[in-house]
């Protein structure tokens, strides 16, 4: 039982990916300071970046669904295992995208409640 567990590793591979997008939009992070590759520093790039993972989400929950049901109605190349690794893998994107909105919240309020 030595061997790497797929989602998992999938999970590890996807949070990388998007960890060197976000650098690779921030500049040099490498030497300790942040200097923008342009004069607009990408002004976008979170937001599209967040409405990628909510997609990913999305697709993700949609592909479970679909899978359960062709599980329900006897469908012969789905088995169970299959359904409940979808839904499994479903329920913790979704978790995740829940505990991001969260920490996204109470930084706006934070920022919010600073006096200037």
């Amino acid at each position: 039982m030595n061997a790497p567990i797929s989602p998992l590793s999938s999970a590890l591979q996807q949070m990388q990916t998007m960890a060197t997008q976000a650098a690779g939009g921030a500049g040099n992070v490498a030497s300790g300071s942040v200097v923008p590759e342009s004069g607009a520093a990408s002004a976008g790039s979170f937001a599209d970046a967040l409405k990628s993972s909510l997609d990913n989400i999305s697709s993700s929950q949609m592909k479970a669904g679909k899978e359960a049901q062709a599980f329900e109605i006897g469908a012969p190349n789905v088995s169970l295992n299959d359904v409940m690794v979808d839904s499994q893998k479903a329920n913790v994107g979704f978790q995740f995208g829940l505990q991001v909105r969260n920490k996204l919240v109470s930084a706006y309020n934070d920022i919010m409640n600073i006096s200037v």
